[in-house]
């Protein structure tokens, strides 16, 4: 069998493995990227940009009618058939010409098929003609295959034909009835999405409502869901999920009770796509998540890099940060620090520089796209009591500032700012509330930059601009004497 050989071989090409062939490619290095599925991945077709655009109608649509002079203007309801076809235009109807001209077109090749590792810095790609070609990389190979929906082991959920997010996301009708399982990021935004698209939703959670975030984010979206017309129960777990012959899902709750629903999507967590790349033949086991080092490079037990260092991973699968954004920070990294290696150039491996990813660890921005939104970047209060950091919480209500009372009538939120009382730098913050998302990025600047709160004192906010609602922060924290 020919082998065709590269210096860089990519395997999966969502928005990640894109990133790392393109920075590869800059670097020097002739790449290729391996798809089996759709150029442009998970969040192009199935996640981030479909569930955005099924969202931001109905979020529009309260936010015109929280405004006098606005809201007597609006007349009619949603309209979900137009709802659904701008979504459709945001995943270019499931085609992906215009991705994969952009990877011809940055230099990358292309190869569509299936592929699976068959020893060191070696693949074979399964065609859609069921072709086999045998691929070999000089320099790396970087795994970028993401993760897949959980499926929780409840008995007859399998059997029932759930939905994942994935058909959530590209659904082309609205059922008239949904329950959903699970309390994240995803259950959210579900949730919101097709209350506001008319179906009559039901959550379960066996915990809370973004158990992870702040308490009061998940009190004020719990609310907001409520409003909406979700049915929540929380701390409770299903028991068992039945799919009835005339279509209808019974999901059986351990409080005795039952919901059924049309539809049930089931949100409850991901696992690594690892299981059939053939793992087994470089001595890793399929279905794990891959551990990398702050340069992305997969490491052994002893954290010491695996075989060598030849192989990487990015994205989802290596389960530091389940965030796109994040995925492609690594990305920039890796990309750039396979093709230093490859040359011989000299590598920042250091905390912040230029080959690693250290924002993974405390600088992790988040927004959740409920209504209204969660905003959130760097460590919780929680977090940051249990890393052993000596803090400081400030709270304030958002609605307080001018900015805000212009935004919207009655407006609410909530900020929250966690400090670092020997550095007096700020470890984390959270903001809920409307729009409260372009926000994030002057939290994460001053959290990645580690400023000091005397320095922020300088950073004026523009006024009237809910952005005002920094100065409030600080003046809540009391300014040190001097600064």
């Amino acid at each position: 069998m020919t082998t065709t050989e590269y210096d860089l071989i990519v395997i999966g090409a969502g928005a990640i493995g894109e990133n790392v062939a393109d920075r590869a490619v800059r670097g020097g290095l002739r790449t290729a990227l391996v798809e089996s599925e759709l150029v442009g991945g998970e969040c192009s077709y199935w996640a981030c940009m479909p569930s955005k655009a099924l969202l931001r109608s109905g979020t529009v649509l309260r936010a015109a009618r929280a405004v006098g002079g606005a809201k007597q203007a609006v007349t009619g309801e949603i309209d979900v058939a137009a709802v659904l076809e701008r979504r459709n235009s945001f995943t270019n109807d499931w085609k992906d010409a215009s991705q994969a001209e952009w990877v011809e077109g940055a230099g990358i090749d292309l190869i569509r098929g299936y592929a699976r590792f068959v020893g060191p810095r070696e693949i074979e790609v399964t065609g859609t003609d069921g072709q086999t070609t045998r691929y070999s990389a000089t320099h790396a190979i970087t795994v970028s295959t993401g993760s897949a929906a959980l499926l929780p082991d409840v008995p007859g959920l399998k059997e029932a034909r759930p939905w994942t997010s994935r058909e959530a996301t590209s659904a082309q009708s609205i059922p008239p009835r949904l329950a959903i399982i699970g309390g994240g990021v995803v259950a959210v935004e579900m949730a919101t999405a097709y209350a506001s698209l008319g179906s009559v939703v039901t959550l379960v959670s066996r915990g809370g409502i973004l158990s992870t975030m702040e308490p009061f984010a998940g009190e004020i979206v719990g609310a907001s869901l409520k409003d909406l017309g979700v049915s929540l129960h929380l701390d409770t777990s299903p028991t068992g999920v039945e799919r009835l012959g005339g279509g209808d899902v019974v999901v059986h709750l351990d409080d005795g009770s039952t919901v059924i629903a049309d539809e049930l999507l089931v949100a409850t967590g991901r696992t690594p796509r690892t299981d059939d790349l053939g793992l087994e033949t470089i001595g890793l086991t399929p279905g794990d998540w891959l551990t990398v080092d702050d340069t992305l490079r997969v490491v052994d037990a002893d954290g010491e890099p695996f075989d060598g260092g030849w192989l990487y991973a990015t994205g989802d699968v290596n389960h530091r940060a389940l965030l796109t954004h994040q995925g492609k920070y690594q990305a920039r990294a890796a990309g750039d620090v396979i093709a230093a290696r490859a040359a011989g150039r000299e590598v920042f491996d250091q905390p912040w520089g230029a080959h690693v990813a250290t924002a993974d660890h405390q600088a992790v921005p988040q927004v959740t796209f409920s209504d209204p939104e969660v905003a959130s970047v760097g460590l919780t209060a929680a977090a940051a009591e249990k890393a052993g950091y000596r803090t400081r919480v400030v709270d304030y209500e958002i609605g307080n500032v001018a900015g805000a009372s212009v935004h919207a009538d009655g407006y609410k939120g909530t900020a929250r700012m966690v400090v670092d009382e020997d550095r007096k730098v700020v470890l984390g913050v959270t903001f809920v509330g409307p729009d409260v998302g372009e926000l994030l990025h002057a939290a994460t600047i001053a959290v990645t930059g580690q400023v000091p709160l005397d320095r922020l004192w300088h950073a004026v906010p523009a006024y009237p601009t809910i952005n005002e609602v920094w100065l409030r922060l600080l003046e809540t924290y009391g300014r040190p004497v001097g600064a």
